[in-house]
């Protein structure tokens, strides 16, 4: 069953770089500690027993680069805290000869409001803005922040871009 579907409705606009993780120390903790935490997501199976569920194909925009397959834990995207070891999303990308990658990892945050005209509740990961208000990418999806963390796949876009050019479906 998919609770939040993702479609590529609106992809275009959010293919912006977003701000490369650089020397900023909280980050290097924060993005240490989601490595730590999410680790174990290697083995799909721990996260599918972790609450984690498909919500999408593999998301893919030619010319510009992939996020790959997202699986979603519901309880954690209806928690507004962010917190870098628990991401509500994570990142797939498919293995050559079958099987799945873990690549990185998403944190989301519905908008209060759910007016995409303001933004004064935006999220940050170690200071840096998540990408928003948007609107849903689906049925049901609220206008909400996003932010990618490519953990465990290098982007050379940075680590918090949208979309990774090294990653296909």
């Amino acid at each position: 069953m998919r609770i939040l579907p993702l479609i590529l409705a609106g992809a275009a606009a959010a293919v912006g770089a977003a701000p490369a993780f650089g020397h900023d120390n909280n980050a290097g903790r924060a993005l240490a500690e989601a490595r730590q935490a999410t680790a174990k997501y290697h083995d799909i199976d721990r996260a599918l027993e972790a609450g984690y569920v498909r919500v999408s194909d593999c998301v893919e925009v030619p010319g510009v680069g992939a996020m790959g397959y997202h699986y979603l834990n519901p309880a954690l995207a209806k928690d507004p805290t962010i917190d870098p070891r628990k991401p509500e999303q994570l990142l797939y990308a498919p293995k050559p000869g079958g099987g799945l990658r873990l690549i990185g990892v998403e944190y989301f945050k519905a908008d209060a409001d759910q007016d995409s005209s303001t933004d004064d509740d935006r999220p940050t990961f170690a200071g840096v803005p998540f990408e928003g208000p948007m609107a849903g990418h689906g049925p049901g999806m609220p206008i909400h922040y996003d932010l990618h963390a490519w953990l465990w796949k290098h982007n050379p876009n940075g680590t918090f871009a949208q979309f990774n050019p090294d990653v296909s479906c």
